[in-house]
């Protein structure tokens, strides 16, 4: 064993006991999470006019701080972005994170002193956490990728922003500055096929141990090796041990992912956002991730059915049910406050809290009230594929209200490597048979003939990337929307 790995299992031991003090004690540390957050933003301009130093309970909290998103938020984020100081939090922003939003145009997400380093701790204390369980540290002496957006980052008003995933990169502490790759000149590419590329020319011949990233953009890195190779990864990356994600649901990528890499590797799910790091994957054995507690976070919860109501019950940790969709609502010590992050979750244990993502709010098809969503749809994909030689690349679902014919449906627009030796129109039964048995309200909507089953079309080799390309959004930190209300998607697609 080397010096690398003995020090990280005395490390991982040590953070596993300190997570493990904040998880025993869920409630009692959102408490003081809730009072530190009041405390230290009551003279910023926000904690004035909200009159923060009457703040003394959620009830109180609820009254007197709405529920906003970014478009609510934008008086308060504008001052910031033109230099001025104690606004949301005490001080400026160290970074914007810059993102684009379809309503929104680019978003400014301040990241401040106090919040920017939960970034990088809770990625390593999911690490962590994989070896304090299950005693594996052979990787920690390889190389290791996180495929990611440009470090580059530009000025506004003396604060410096970029993308979050770039931020981050900055971040990466000393100890394993020896084994990261790619270069910074191959990181700062901005094309993300030529930046691919030259990920492959660098870390081809490397002894690659753990890979990061989005799975679509990852099996894309993959795909490219194997053009390049004539081998598989894991014939490659002999000591590839751990794949570490985030950003869409992996399981519907699994079985592609697996069959490049030609056999199964541990993995560990994360959930960063530019708002704040949420939560990681604690453990191989249980559904979920351990929601982050004690990261400068209050966590507040409005069941998804509920929350386009006037006024929505907002609830905490402790009144929280198994199984329920979530909107998920944060303040946070870079100064959002009762922020919609447009993120839906679902609890999968109550002792620890561990969540998954079940959606996106504004990412569902209800035009005929059936209320379908993402995890939904993935999961009726996984059932449909199970037991199959069906291999999907990627897919999209759009409502179809008005066809030429019959009933109205739902058009499931699916990118195939291969449609196997199967029946398509057995898939498709599959697919709608399972939304059926998830979703009661689709059933009485086809039992009652209201709507017809699903149809699939075909979408091209590289539809997706291609669709993607088109919106300057090609890899990074974007991804495909599962399902719309719309068919703005659908139609683009249908062009290509």
């Amino acid at each position: 064993m080397s010096i690398k790995s003995f020090g990280a299992k005395i490390f991982a031991s040590y953070i596993q006991r300190s997570i493990k003090k904040w998880a025993d004690n869920p409630i009692e540390t959102q408490h003081k999470v809730f009072e530190s957050l009041i405390d230290a933003a009551q003279y910023t301009t926000f904690g004035n006019d909200h009159r923060f130093d009457t703040i003394k309970s959620h009830a109180d909290f609820v009254k007197q701080v709405p529920i906003r998103d970014y478009e609510d938020l934008r008086y308060y984020v504008d001052k910031m972005v033109a230099g001025k100081p104690d606004i949301l939090w005490p001080g400026k922003p160290l970074y914007f994170a810059k993102t684009s939003g379809t309503t929104s145009g680019v978003k400014y997400i301040p990241l401040t002193k106090d919040s920017m380093e939960t970034h990088p701790n809770s990625a390593r204390n999911a690490i962590l956490s994989y070896i304090a369980e299950t005693g594996n540290t052979d990787f920690v002496d390889g190389k290791m990728i996180f495929l990611q957006g440009s470090p580059e980052m530009t000025e506004k008003n003396g604060i410096k922003l970029g993308r979050l995933s770039g931020i981050v990169a900055h971040y990466v502490p000393n100890y394993l500055q020896k084994n990261r790759l790619p270069s910074l000149e191959t990181n700062c590419i901005e094309d993300w096929e030529q930046k691919v590329d030259a990920i492959v020319a660098e870390t081809i011949d490397q002894d690659m141990t753990l890979i990061g990233g989005i799975p679509p953009w990852v099996q894309m890195y993959y795909e490219r090796l194997i053009q390049k190779s004539g081998k598989t990864v894991g014939e490659l990356f002999k000591n590839y041990q751990l794949f570490v994600y985030g950003g869409v649901n992996y399981e519907p990528y699994r079985r592609k992912l697996e069959d490049l890499i030609g056999r199964s590797v541990d993995s560990i799910e994360l959930y960063p956002a530019s708002e704040g790091f949420f939560a990681f994957q604690d453990t191989q054995t249980e559904k979920g991730m351990l929601l982050q507690l004690d990261n400068g976070i209050f966590y507040e919860f409005v069941k998804a059915e509920e929350f386009f109501n006037e006024n929505p019950t907002r609830i905490t940790l402790k009144d929280v049910a198994l199984d329920v969709n979530y909107v998920m609502i944060i303040s946070t010590t870079a100064g959002l406050w009762a922020y919609n992050i447009g993120d839906t979750v679902m609890f999968t244990s109550l002792k620890p809290y561990r969540i998954m993502v079940s959606g996106r709010i504004k990412h569902f098809i209800s035009a005929f009230g059936e209320h379908v969503i993402g995890k939904e749809v993935e999961q009726a994909m996984l059932e449909a594929s199970a037991g199959t030689d069906i291999k999907v690349t990627e897919f999209t679902v759009a409502p179809q209200v008005a066809p030429q014919d019959g009933l109205p449906y739902h058009e499931w627009f699916i990118e195939f490597e291969n449609e196997g030796s199967g029946d398509l129109h057995a898939f498709a039964k599959a697919l709608d048979s399972s939304l059926q048995a998830q979703n009661s309200y689709y059933l009485d909507l086809i039992t009652g003939k209201v709507l017809q089953p699903l149809k699939i079309t075909k979408v091209v080799k590289d539809g997706f990337n291609n669709y993607m390309k088109s919106q300057g959004k090609l890899g990074g930190q974007n991804k495909i929307p599962r399902l719309s209300n719309d068919r703005k998607i659908a139609d683009l697609l249908q062009s290509k």
